[in-house]
């Protein structure tokens, strides 16, 4: 992680849902509710909702580089989309982000990226939505990076890039399958459904829009999460499924100084969240934190012995 660029993230409400951004293919048409990052050197990004009694419960990646550790926060949002409730709901002694939020058998799970633990992790809400419990029957092969599922076709199916070899986290694509959310979750190939730095890693919710299956994915090629580029094809989800790589997005105008990135685009009913970017270029700030971070590690370690 280098001193000499940071980035921040901030997190938008777009009031427009998932399929007409697709049909627009930019976010400039669009009214955007900005939303505040808790403070200097940290941020909050990959946005994913859901709405409950009128109001727009949003789960997202908080991270603070005095840390260097991810953990998962909630705000919640009436109807004006201000925020009247704000907190964090999990912590595990790894890095948490990206966490997908879905609706499956009644219950509302959580799929966080939570790589370092060495295995994908699906958690239930035990008292909606500020408690949170991992289930021991969810069993998936991989150690899974933005791991997103979508039930179609009589299954369901994950999309997700492998946490190994490194060099594959932002240049492949691979597909799971299992009949049941519990299930025996198998990859459907041993070859990844795509390859390369443009459009493998996944970047927000999968849709089904008029009849397509519609995947947002990042585009890493000049910056990580620069921008969105959407997927379409109308065949179901295989190993040998192919793709047509529709509308690049990027971070809108109305975002800056947010405009060096955009990374996730998630379907919340009548609204689509977002997370844009900007690029800080302060070493001696940075390099700061970082030495405090790494004494800080090194008086644990003292105590410990």
């Amino acid at each position: 992680m280098s001193i000499f660029r940071t980035d921040i993230w901030r997190i938008g409400v777009v009031q427009a849902g998932f399929s007409a951004l697709c049909r627009a293919g930019s976010l400039d048409p669009f009214t955007i509710r900005w939303l505040p990052n808790p403070g200097p050197y940290r941020f909050l990004a990959d946005p994913f909702g859901i709405w409950r009694d009128n109001r727009l419960h949003i789960f997202v990646e908080h991270y603070d580089y005095r840390t260097r550790k991810g953990e998962i926060h909630l705000l919640i949002l009436n109807q004006e989309l201000e925020i009247i409730e704000q907190g964090k709901v999990l912590s595990e002694p790894w890095h948490l982000s990206y966490p997908f939020i879905f609706e499956a058998d009644g219950e509302i799970w959580m799929l966080p990226e939570a790589c370092r633990s060495g295995k994908l992790t699906l958690y239930r809400a035990r008292r909606f939505p500020w408690e949170w419990e991992a289930i021991p029957e969810f069993r998936f092969p991989h150690a899974a990076i933005d791991a997103s599922p979508i039930f179609t076709a009589g299954a369901w199916w994950m999309f997700y890039a492998p946490s190994s070899p490194h060099s594959e986290r932002m240049t492949a694509l691979r597909l799971a399958r299992s009949d049941t959310l519990l299930g025996s979750w198998k990859d459907v190939s041993v070859q990844p459904l795509r390859r390369g730095p443009e459009s493998s890693r996944m970047g927000g919710t999968p849709q089904i829009v008029d009849g397509q299956l519609i995947l947002p994915m990042q585009d890493c090629t000049e910056t990580y999460g620069g921008a969105i580029r959407l997927l379409t094809t109308t065949t179901s989800p295989d190993q040998s499924m192919t793709f047509q790589e529709s509308f690049r997005i990027t971070a809108p105008k109305s975002a800056h100084p947010f405009t060096a990135g955009l990374h996730t685009v998630s379907a919340a009913g009548d609204v689509t969240l977002i997370d844009t970017k900007r690029i800080l270029r302060n070493a001696p700030a940075r390099a700061g934190i970082d030495f405090r971070h790494h004494i800080g590690k090194w008086r644990e370690k003292r105590k410990a012995q």
